[in-house]
């Protein structure tokens, strides 16, 4: 056994009626997130509040198939800040990029990619893009790899092989 697994538990999950019945109405139904159900899982797994001792983390992350650490992150979770809490993922915008291309810098990328290309060429590239949108003061900077991606989102514009009109069904041989 590891020290983690071995380790006394520090936070002591117990479920009072109601939310062992919400996380098991929402265990069945299924329409919850994957995450949010395997986090419902541990809770009940954890539950020391009917006939004694819950499951250790060990057995709980071998059970899952998920971490020992996830295990103890929801224990902890659900004890200092509520079951809320506990279920639901919190996003850290200190973890994550700010997005380069808003709505309207997206927007304006995607009528630039539709309009007709620079004099002397055929089509707009990535490389032409970049440098446009630079140039138009529609954002700072951005890579060629950035706009690829942001106009992948659209199923418009001179770089897709689709004007984002829904595509026809063939006919059937008869």
């Amino acid at each position: 056994m590891t020290a983690k697994q071995s380790a006394v538990k520090k936070y002591i999950v117990k479920l009072s009626d109601e939310e062992r019945e919400r996380l098991d109405t929402m265990i069945r139904t299924g329409k919850h997130r994957a995450r949010q159900l395997v986090k419902a899982r541990i809770l009940l797994k954890a539950d020391a509040s009917e006939a004694g001792e819950g499951w250790s983390d060990g057995q709980i992350a071998v059970a899952l198939d998920t971490s020992v650490d996830t295990v103890a992150r929801t224990r902890q979770q659900l004890v200092e800040e509520g079951i809320e809490v506990a279920l639901t993922h919190k996003h850290s915008p200190a973890s994550a990029r700010k997005r380069i291309f808003d709505g309207a810098a997206e927007a304006k990328l995607v009528a630039l990619a539709c309009s007709n290309p620079p004099k002397g060429r055929v089509r707009w590239t990535l490389k032409l893009l970049e440098e446009a949108v630079v140039e138009l003061n529609i954002v700072d900077r951005a890579s060629d790899n950035t706009i690829g991606r942001t106009l992948k989102k659209t199923h418009s514009g001179r770089t897709s092989r689709s004007n984002g009109s829904s595509h026809r069904t063939p006919m059937p041989i008869s």
